[in-house]
């Protein structure tokens, strides 16, 4: 019997949430809405008896204060949304699996089953049923994973609406197919495409190839395959095959040969793996000689010795396109995803805190094409899915950004990272090795397996469209999660493991792939595999990215104790089958083989990519424009732009304290809602060492060129570090990178692919020429290739194909080792009659520049560009840093920080604001080359700038330690809450309330 429970606000409690959705129906839809009303819906199919119901609903799901049970409900509208048939509900799985058996004292069956949805309860006689259609569709559910179900009261009153349950009667049948690869190039494409496989032709005929090797038949006949797979791959060998080497995991772009050409310097080169090439030798070559480098760019994220006791454990994922199709979804497997990689290095990391970063399209974005989701949709989204990840995993936020530009409307970037600790030796050896041996067995711990992920990595390495597979996204459960680890690291330090790994893109045929090269091979049973309900197909078992789940290598004679532990800790766990030294990738479902691949084939039979690229740099207009009459109200504007404006309402909702080790916060400033350069937190209690974490992104100066693009971001990163009291590497410095591309790239041989392909060879060369120049080692990384979105559209009643691309992105992501958390500073001003100073020389550099942008958008309804984009003087910056950390390090400074987009005038005003004093400030004495302009003084983007206050006791030991750098005081703090700026001219040319600028600042994304 089926119990549906249904739960709402007591009438003398605001309903939160129907006045949320109430202002953005009135907002979007323009439709006039009397109330809206909410109600969460729990069905239990479950045999309960009276009593057990009455105390599932008294203790369990209602707040007796705030809450009650409804019987009958007075609308004129009801829109009930839940679940499709095997997406996660997380809500349902804690209250089945571990809240209603603790109030029962008694587990449920397995056929016993609990949903959970939300009904909307709209009182409005205007509506028709078309607007409830759109208000359904569009805002409150997604119907690639949810179910939305439409009545009126009048309806419902007349007969009995069925609401739909979403349960899965599925029957588990063996089929194992066959592909058929010996027919035409256009057959094999064809055969690539239908199935999501992503494999080129060439890949497509090297796979045929493979298959139609007479020793490869040979084998097949010798272990008992079925004749029909002699010469033919079955689906799991295909579908395995299209995971491995798919581009999210081979990095097939980043490793091909290229042939570059440079239209500026007449020179041609070929550039055999830019990864090799550019990140990875350079960085081990740093490393080596900072020595502090314990592993990089070969496990799931990479490791630095932070002191004698620990390890830092840190890795930066994408997960562009499911949040793409859903949101929340996306951003919550996103996150929880991540965190698995650092549980899932060496021997096991102790997860401590996540970061994000977030590209958007305008939020106030009127019209979007079909197929698209709302940019405020998706943002609202991509948010909730990683501020639920991270707060209900119990790990803090310390960075988070976001930036906006209309082109990711079509494909949003959500880049989510952890960080983690290990000690440096546990049970007496490394942590950051692990190893599977010879009949260790192979062990899945964590999650279910159901459909719900099925080619993931696949279709993250392809365009996305309106057709885009739904079945590739997926559901994070945190709260499963945080169980499995917490016994992870339990197990790790009873030594009840020896390797492990987490089962991300590609499932276990990834995670067990991967672990099988330790021994070279491995043979694992498929019909052992739990899943969360029946109907999968072998195939669909093994390439599953169904979440929460670790595949792990236990010694046999550890293997009753491990098992013990799990039980213990209610996770479970399954012996699937063994490593062996056998050469092959063996995989069968019960007694049938369903996969028996060579080792050397699966990893390293890809045939290897030869690209073209050619650079010819682009001429864009040159602004032409006067500077505006009133820079008060430029000030204002510029502030309340989606680039600069305050994102303090959505950072509020992620926790940042649940471990209570930060020291310098995300917020900053008198009343805590100025972001900081950087954050700082301890990673031991009672320790005076920290982390500081920071990063640099600039989307926008990728137009004009990716190599400038990619020193200006990874100077911007290392200058956040600096302005919070860090300092630049050495054998007693950790200060590592991390680099993470979202690319653009269609087709790779048409005009367009290479182009962007040597915009991409650029950004690679800049990272190694600045990455030397800095010494700073990257110790991991990730790229994501295909963020373009095919739109289609009706031009004279023909369906034409347009291809949008984002900017290509990068976010450079710097760390460092904090010696002494207490003389770490912050960014706001902190007394009056300090000395305003600038570091570094501005130049005419606004090329890219948000002022640019603002001015187009003002003058001609476009965003101007410009062709000057700041540069790095590497030698310049690294002598400044080092003065300023000496000048920290002394104890010398009241306040730092850089600035970065918007410039000085920007980081003028938030300095101020966020100290709540104000200053006096003079252009005339702004280090500067470039055309006299008062505008162009206060928003050039040049890099390597720092804003410092110095108390005047202090003005001449602070001088004598810049040295020959180049700085200026440019004013002082003063005691009224004024921001005033003198132009060239010698009179004030900004002369604003800081109230004022901050309620401006604030004004644009909330409060």
């Amino acid at each position: 019997m089926i119990h549906r429970i249904k739960i709402g606000s007591k009438l003398d409690e605001k309903d939160v949430l129907g006045e949320s959705i109430k202002k953005e129906i009135e907002r979007f839809f323009h439709l006039k809405i009397d109330s809206i009303l909410t109600r969460k819906v729990y069905s239990i199919d479950a045999s309960l008896s009276e009593k057990e119901l009455n105390l599932i609903k008294r203790d369990l799901l209602i707040d007796a204060i705030t809450e009650y049970l409804c019987e009958e409900d007075i609308f004129d509208w009801l829109i009930e949304v839940g679940y499709k048939p095997g997406v996660t509900d997380n809500v349902a799985n804690t209250s089945k699996n571990i809240a209603i058996p603790a109030i029962l004292n008694r587990q449920l069956k397995d056929d016993e089953h609990v949903w959970t949805s939300t009904q909307y309860l709209i009182n409005s006689k205007e509506l028709s049923e078309n607007d409830v259609k759109i208000i359904g569709t569009k805002l409150l559910a997604n119907p690639i994973i949810e179910d939305i179900k439409i009545a009126s009261y009048d309806e419902i009153k007349k007969k009995s609406i069925e609401f739909t349950i979403p349960k899965i009667e599925g029957k588990q049948d063996i089929n194992i197919n066959a592909y058929n690869l010996n027919v035409s190039d256009e057959k094999l494409i064809q055969i690539s495409n239908k199935g999501v496989l992503a494999l080129s032709l060439e890949e497509m005929k090297t796979i045929k190839d493979y298959f139609n090797n007479e020793n490869v038949i040979t084998e097949r006949k010798k272990i008992g395959m079925d004749e029909v797979f002699y010469g033919k791959p079955t689906d799991a060998e295909l579908e395995c095959l299209a995971q491995t080497w798919s581009e999210h995991c081979k990095h097939k772009i980043f490793n091909a040969i290229i042939r570059y050409s440079d239209l500026e310097t007449g020179t041609t080169e070929t550039i055999n793996s830019l990864f090799d090439t550019y990140i990875k030798n350079p960085s081990n070559t740093i490393g080596d000689k900072w020595g502090w480098v314990a592993s990089s760019f070969h496990d799931n994220a990479g490791a630095v010795k932070f002191n004698n006791r620990l390890l830092v454990v840190d890795k930066i994922e994408t997960h562009n396109s499911p949040s793409a199709l859903e949101p929340y979804g996306g951003a919550i497997t996103g996150i929880v995803g991540v965190n698995r990689d650092p549980l899932g290095t060496g021997k096991g990391a102790k997860l401590m805190f996540n970061v994000f970063g977030y590209c958007f399209g305008s939020p106030y974005t009127e019209k979007v094409p079909a197929g698209v989701l709302h940019p405020k949709r998706i943002r609202d989204g991509v948010h909730k899915g990683v501020i639920d990840g991270g707060n209900q995993s119990g790990i803090p936020l310390v960075s988070g950004w976001e930036f906006f530009d209309k082109r990711y409307m079509f494909r949003p970037i959500v880049y989510c990272g952890t960080i983690g600790i290990m000690p440096v030796e546990i049970n007496g050896e490394a942590s950051h090795l692990k190893k599977a041996d010879h009949g260790d067995l192979i062990i899945m711990v964590g999650g279910r397996v159901g459909k719900d992920g099925i080619h993931g990595a696949t279709f993250s390495s392809a365009e996305l469209d309106k057709e885009s597979p739904v079945q590739a996204v997926q559901i994070g459960d945190p709260i499963t999660q945080k169980k499995m680890s917490d016994f992870i690291l339990e197990a790790r330090d009873l030594g009840l493991y020896k390797c492990i790994t987490d089962n991300g893109a590609g499932g276990l045929s990834s995670s067990i792939g991967e672990m099988a090269r330790y021994c070279n091979g491995c043979k694992f049973d498929l019909e052992k595999v739990p899943l969360k309900y029946q109907g999968l197909d072998p195939w669909e078992i093994l390439v599953s990215e169904s979440q929460e789940r670790m595949t792990l290598a236990v010694e046999p004679d550890k293997i009753e104790q491990f098992l013990e532990l799990t039980k213990k800790r209610s996770v479970e766990s399954t012996v699937l089958g063994f490593f062996e030294n056998s050469g092959k990738f063996h995989v069968t479902y019960g007694n049938k083989t369903v996969a028996y691949l060579d080792m050397k084939f699966l990893h390293d039979g890809l045939p290897k990519m030869e690209l073209e690229a050619l650079w010819k740099r682009p001429i864009f207009e040159e602004p032409e424009f006067e500077q505006p009459p009133n820079l008060n109200e430029t000030l204002e504007e510029m502030l309340k732009r989606l680039n600069i404006c305050s994102k303090e309402e959505k950072i509020r909702q992620y926790d940042h304290e649940v471990k209570g080790l930060s020291v310098i916060k995300l917020l900053v400033g008198e009343q805590c809602d100025v972001p900081s350069d950087a954050t700082v937190s301890f990673l031991e209690y009672g320790s005076m060492e920290g982390l500081a974490v920071a990063e640099g992104k600039n989307p926008h100066y990728s137009e004009l060129d990716t190599y400038h693009m990619t020193a200006s971001i990874i100077d911007e990163a290392v200058r956040r570090i600096i302005a919070v009291g860090g300092k630049l590497p050495s054998k007693d410095t950790v200060f590592y990178g991390l680099d993470n591309f979202c690319w653009n790239i269609s087709t790779l041989n048409s005009e367009d692919g290479i182009y962007k392909l040597a915009q991409l060879v650029r950004a690679n060369q800049s990272l190694a020429d600045f990455c030397k120049a800095f010494k700073i080692p990257c110790i991991s990384g990730k790229d994501s290739m295909k963020n373009v979105w095919k739109l289609r559209e009706i031009d004279n009643g023909t369906e034409v194909e347009r291809i949008i691309s984002i900017p290509p992105t990068l976010m450079f992501s710097a760390r460092a080792k904090i010696n002494d958390i207490s003389k770490t500073v912050t960014m706001d001003v902190k007394k009056p009659d300090d000395l305003v100073y600038v570091v570094g020389l501005t130049l005419d550099e606004l090329g890219g520049s948000e002022y640019y942008s603002y001015m187009g958008e003002k003058l001609r309804g476009k965003r101007y560009l410009g062709n000057n984009v700041p540069k790095v003087d590497a030698i310049r910056a690294k002598k400044i840093y080092q003065s300023i950390s000496d000048a920290t390090e002394l104890e010398l400074l009241n306040s730092v920080h850089t600035p970065t987009i918007g410039g000085l005038g920007i980081a003028l005003a938030k300095t101020a604001f966020a100290g709540g004093y104000g200053m006096d400030i003079e252009l005339t004495k702004v280090p500067y080359e470039g055309k006299i302009r008062d505008d162009f003084i206060l928003y050039s983007q040049s890099n390597s700038r720092f804003i410092i206050t110095v108390s005047t006791e202090k003005k001449e030991q602070f001088e004598r330690i810049m040295g020959d750098n180049i700085y200026s005081q440019i004013g002082i703090v003063t005691q009224d809450k004024r921001l005033k700026v003198k132009g060239l001219n010698g009179k004030y040319v900004i002369d604003s309330d800081l109230d004022n600028l901050k309620k401006a600042w604030k004004s644009t994304l909330g409060r």
